[in-house]
């Protein structure tokens, strides 16, 4: 580059007309991040511009179709109207997003950090009540969820499985839907069967979050693995563009994987390599999703290969209880992730990812316990990004995101500086 990168990047910023919030944004780039390469050259604190930033950029800046694109400063309407699944306030399916939302709706994430961390505290969703309708097993989900409509100043209602509900007297999804809709503000439901959550959006206009639908997608946890994904990149000064993510288990049935590999395709140059069990594959119509944009997909049954080179390792548990005909054959101890092969195969940046529960009985051969105290494994810190993910989605459904800045007061306790023993140092950084 024959000018500084700091003249660099400030012409371009001024010739799209953008701040520097917008234009991080816009590249798609943490603003500590941009930040450092904007400070003078000799600074202490100063960084380079990774390559593929100075290539994107360039494009931009010299194809006026791509200029008039990202020289919008803002898009128009809230952001609850652009992600609006068939004109309502709901979350169906992570396909409401494009890749410019879904990181305004992680800047609102952002916001809510000192809340989900317990040093702030907010009431902007006092008085609102939330239906947790959950109709299958669920412990972290359900609770994260609850937490998190809590932690902005609301209150919850629980149901959980079948046998306590008045679907078990033959009450229609419709009936149940309506009804709750006019005792509650907004209901996040789980339930076994793929398109259900749709069903029971379709009965009310109250936002409506898809908390999981059988073998169908889970956009909130995909959301949060995402912000795991970028926040752990930005520590690591790694851009997602062009990353290396490796999904292995059950990618037939494993509804995180469905909803995050079509996140990941809104980002540029992604290889993914899918290793599963013989009958358990990626079903064909996400691989032609995923495809689309010209990124690399590689399937194997072999773990040790499939795990060379990753940024990223995002494992999943077996769904036995969504077989319809299968076996298990093949997903032996071998294909199990533990620290040997991660040693073996990874680098000290890789990030382990898994959506959890992960199953820890013996036999079960799902993501090994004896990471637990490696700093690569991300799982903790992963759940823990559930909360302010969640309460940004609330939020924005809600529309009270821009009251939350305003609205913050400290805590009146002493929140611990790390929740688990083991976490690693690098687990609370602001």
């Amino acid at each position: 580059m024959a000018i500084s990168q700091q003249v660099f990047l400030r012409d371009a910023m001024r010739r799209l007309n953008l701040t520097r919030d917008v234009f991080a944004a816009r590249i798609g780039v943490k603003r500590r991040a941009l930040d450092t390469w904007l400070l003078p050259e000799g600074s202490q604190e100063a960084r380079a511009m990774p390559e593929v930033v100075a290539r994107f950029v360039t494009e931009i800046v010299e194809n006026s179709a791509l200029m008039e694109k990202y020289a919008q400063s803002a898009q128009s309407g809230p952001l609850r109207d652009r992600i609006a699944a068939g004109g309502k306030h709901q979350l169906l399916s992570v396909d409401q997003f494009t890749r410019e939302s879904v990181e305004e709706l992680f800047r609102v994430a952002d916001l809510m950090q000192p809340i989900a961390r317990r040093r702030k505290v907010s009431r902007v969703l006092e008085g609102a009540v939330l239906g947790n309708l959950f109709f299958e097993a669920s412990t972290r989900t359900r609770v994260s969820f609850g937490a998190a409509f809590c932690r902005l100043g609301g209150s919850v209602c629980d149901t959980t499985g079948f046998t306590f509900s008045s679907m078990a007297k033959g009450e229609s999804i419709y009936d149940t839907s309506r009804v709750m809709g006019g005792y509650v503000d907004a209901m996040v439901i789980r339930h076994p069967e793929k398109g259900s959550v749709a069903e029971f959006a379709a009965a009310t206009n109250i936002p409506v979050v898809n908390g999981g639908d059988g073998a169908g997608e889970h956009p909130s946890q995909a959301l949060l693995d995402l912000y795991t994904i970028l926040t752990e990149f930005s520590r690591l000064g790694k851009l997602l563009d062009g990353a290396h993510i490796v999904m292995a288990g059950d990618l037939k049935y494993g509804r995180t994987v469905h909803s995050l590999i079509k996140l990941l395709a809104l980002y540029r140059g992604m290889k993914f390599t899918l290793v599963s069990p013989p009958g358990l594959e990626m079903p064909e119509y996400l691989l032609e999703q995923a495809s689309r944009n010209g990124h690399v997909i590689e399937q194997t049954h072999d773990l040790a290969t499939g795990l060379k080179g990753a940024d990223v390792v995002y494992a999943t548990r077996v769904q036995k209880e969504r077989f319809a005909g299968e076996n298990l054959e093949g997903y032996t101890a071998d294909f199990q992730i533990n620290r040997a092969i991660v040693d073996a195969c990874c680098g000290p940046d890789t990030i382990v990812m898994h959506p959890l529960p992960r199953d820890s009985r013996e036999g079960a051969n799902d993501l090994s316990t004896d990471l637990n105290t490696d700093p690569r494994l991300a799982i903790f810190r992963q759940t823990d990004n559930g909360i302010p993910v969640r309460m940004a989605i609330f939020a924005v459904l809600m529309g009270v995101e821009g009251l939350v800045q305003h609205s913050l007061r400290d805590v009146t306790w002493a929140p611990p500086s790390h929740i688990g023993p083991d976490d690693s140092v690098f687990h609370g950084l602001d």
